[in-house]
């Protein structure tokens, strides 16, 4: 009698195994996945990336670089206004560029610098500034700081809800990613931190979604088969 191949997901370090056995986990992106991370400008584009497509961040990110504005010093100086047009690609601009004015003013008022903000900012602080919400401030945290953040955004929480694993909110889908997961983390990525074995799974659900995503679905089969 033939067994039955079905693979049970019932843990974050199932799925992070199983999407690591199915390549996912691609070599040829940036180390923690995101591009050009641990820079500012990795801040910026956690902010540029609401409600829209990388390639339009991309598309901002290069005009600010052009203009040499992607560094806090010259980006502090530059009012809000003159960055609209710079990063109109990314939708929202007026409200973009009013939010990293002011947190690039925010960063060097109470860091000095962005090296020192890297090491030293916190969570609350950056949950206190105008348009970061959680999941941009995990992403700062963890892509642009390279702290231990786990970032979860809609499609990971499609893709619990697929596995019939639903969760409410935010905070409830990173708690359920979390759990266990550093026994996982050091199976699968044994010479990373902790850290960059976060940023990398997040990559990884992120691939596997866009990959297998049929409007708001997900399907799942090839990680149970």
């Amino acid at each position: 009698m033939p067994q039955d191949s079905h693979q049970v997901i019932t843990t974050s370090t199932d799925l992070l195994l199983r999407l690591h056995a199915l390549g996912y986990d691609n070599p040829s992106r940036d180390p923690w996945w995101w591009p050009r991370s641990g820079r500012f400008e990795t801040l910026v584009g956690a902010i540029l990336t609401q409600n829209t497509t990388w390639k339009s961040v991309e598309m901002s990110l290069d005009a600010l670089r052009v203009a040499d504005l992607l560094n806090p010093e010259s980006l502090a100086q530059t009012p809000a206004k003159l960055l609209e047009p710079l990063i109109r690609p990314s939708g929202y601009y007026r409200n973009k560029a009013r939010n990293i004015s002011e947190l690039t003013h925010a960063l060097l008022d109470d860091f000095g610098d962005y090296e020192t903000f890297a090491v030293q900012v916190s969570r609350d602080w950056l949950m206190a500034r105008r348009g970061i919400g959680n999941e941009t401030a995990d992403a700062i945290l963890n892509y642009a700081c390279y702290r231990k953040a786990m970032v979860v955004d809609s499609y990971t929480a499609r893709l619990l809800e697929a596995l019939g694993h639903p969760q409410p909110d935010y905070l409830h889908v990173q708690s359920w990613m979390i759990a266990g997961l550093e026994d996982g983390c050091r199976d699968v990525f044994p010479s990373m931190p902790l850290a960059q074995g976060y940023a990398r799974y997040h990559g990884m659900v992120v691939e596997y979604a866009k990959a297998h995503r049929h409007g708001r679905e997900i399907d799942v089969l090839p990680l149970q088969s």
